[in-house]
């Protein structure tokens, strides 16, 4: 597997979920967090479907609020559905991150 974005894609929606937990947030301000975070390689245009996903599952909830710099802005809330899946991907991550740490055999930053 040469390509990073497909081991992303099944962590993303956990990760998004995350972002939007720490606060009410739009979609360019996600986008930017998870930049900042290290998800570099993550675009605007891979945020959005994921978001539409996200809401569509009921785990957001999304409200139009004014902008100072243009149309309303769409801000996502997680809901109670959606604080139970965080919690749940942060356990299945947890387990993967062990399994997979078990088979290389990492010890802090060193494989072994």
């Amino acid at each position: 597997m040469n390509d990073k974005s497909q081991m992303l894609k099944g962590i993303l929606e956990g990760c998004i979920l995350r972002v939007i937990s720490n606060r009410e947030t739009y979609g360019y301000e996600i986008s930017e967090r998870l930049k900042a975070s290290g998800f570099s390689e993550i675009s605007e245009g891979t945020i959005y479907p994921l978001l539409m996903r996200l809401e569509r599952s009921g785990l957001i909830a999304a409200t139009f609020i004014d902008s100072p710099f243009g149309p309303k802005r769409k801000y996502f809330n997680v809901t109670q559905k959606g604080e139970a899946e965080i919690q749940s991907f942060l356990v299945n991550w947890q387990d993967l991150k062990k399994s997979v740490n078990t088979l290389f055999i990492i010890k802090g930053d060193e494989v072994l």
